[in-house]
């Protein structure tokens, strides 16, 4: 792993009504790319959540993204606040990025 670079990996869970403001705070951190997978299933707090189940209201998101160190500490900055809100879960662990 000579040409890796260390990054910092986000995994974030939150509901689908929070998509938006979570975009617009990572908008605000300079994060140039995530990924976003819809309707994801689960258990967690809100209880079991079968993406299959069409009574199901606020479905849940997961958003996956890699930073810099130093960028991750912008993100951390927004994302710490707001999370609590957004009543879902953030994992953030080191990764490595092949380079070009």
């Amino acid at each position: 792993m000579n040409d890796s670079i260390i990054m910092k990996r986000f995994e974030i869970v939150i509901g689908a009504g929070h998509l938006n403001h979570l975009m617009e705070l990572l908008e605000r951190s300079e994060v140039r790319g995530y990924t976003v997978f819809k309707n994801a299933g689960g258990l967690g707090s809100q209880g079991t959540r079968n993406p299959d189940d069409v009574l199901i209201a606020d479905e849940n998101v997961v958003i996956i993204l890699a930073c810099k160190e130093d960028q991750a500490q912008k993100v951390l900055n927004e994302l710490r606040p707001a999370m609590k809100s957004f009543n879902g879960m953030c994992l953030i662990s080191n990764c490595h990025t092949q380079t070009h």
